[in-house]
């Protein structure tokens, strides 16, 4: 199985990315509900969480893993690697690539968490890759308990996008990373308020697409997973609104399990 897990339901953006491209393939997914958001939370809190959730995968049948969560990569990805003997895919990679290639003018901004944006990772990836580009950070911490809650469409949510937008705006941006698997549910909103002809950047697809090539050059894995059942959603509680958003994601009803994990 491909195993995923997030601090939340955001994840499972990526999730359904993967089913769309690889619908052969069935995926056993990890949503930490009970301990979201990670993002304010500290290094070291994040990375043990990280291992929690990667040995519950594995428990459960898990054979690759993708990090879905910006800020458990962010901190916490060579960790794994370093810990478990299985392949590793995280989101933030893949969005540096489409960055990197699809601005014009050199100017990239990324919105995240405070845990990703203090951790500077977008910052080192995208400069690694082109060192005279700009990028341009901001932290949104109140995004991500506003997608957990289902506010998608409020009032006070298109106040605070604005807010946490404008310095963005105001650098002239022309490509906007969306450094956390839960931006994207508020991409129709996100679009107006950073502009229309920023291109905006949604490292689910992304992941996917990697995974798709990764497993194309490796028939033997390939083979392994497609041999078991159906797909899990396992969440760490379970709350009306991540029905709601689940559902919306996949565009039905998904059967969230509950575990005490």
């Amino acid at each position: 199985m491909i195993g995923i897990f997030d601090s939340g339901v955001g994840g499972m953006t990526v999730a359904r990315a993967v089913e769309q491209l690889l619908p052969d393939y069935p995926q056993v997914y990890f949503g930490d509900l009970a301990r979201a958001p990670y993002g304010p939370k500290s290094r070291e809190r994040i990375i043990q969480y990280s291992f929690d959730n990667t040995k519950f995968l594995l428990e459960h049948g898990a054979k690759i893993i993708i990090i879905a969560c910006n800020s458990a990569a962010s901190v916490a990805t060579d960790l794994l690697v370093e810990a478990f003997p299985v392949p590793f895919f995280e989101v933030i990679t893949p969005a540096v690539r489409q960055a990197v290639e699809t601005t014009g003018s050199g100017r990239i901004g990324v919105i995240g968490t405070l845990a990703t944006i203090r951790s500077g990772v977008y910052e080192r990836k995208i400069l690694a890759e082109a060192p005279t580009l700009k990028v341009f950070s901001a932290p949104c911490p109140l995004l991500v308990p506003l997608v957990e809650e289902g506010w998608l469409d409020g009032r006070e949510t298109k106040m605070i996008l604005r807010r946490y937008l404008q310095p963005l705006k105001l650098q002239q941006v022309d490509t906007l990373v969306l450094g956390c698997t839960h931006y994207p549910l508020l991409r129709e909103l996100i679009q107006p308020r950073i502009g229309r002809r920023v291109r905006v950047i949604d490292s689910s697809a992304a992941v996917a697409e990697e995974l798709k090539t990764f497993l194309a050059s490796t028939p033997a894995v390939a083979n392994e997973l497609r041999q078991v059942g159906p797909s899990r959603y396992y969440v760490s509680d379970i709350t009306d609104a991540a029905r709601e958003t689940a559902a919306r994601i996949f565009g039905r009803p998904i059967d969230l399990i509950r575990t005490d994990a």
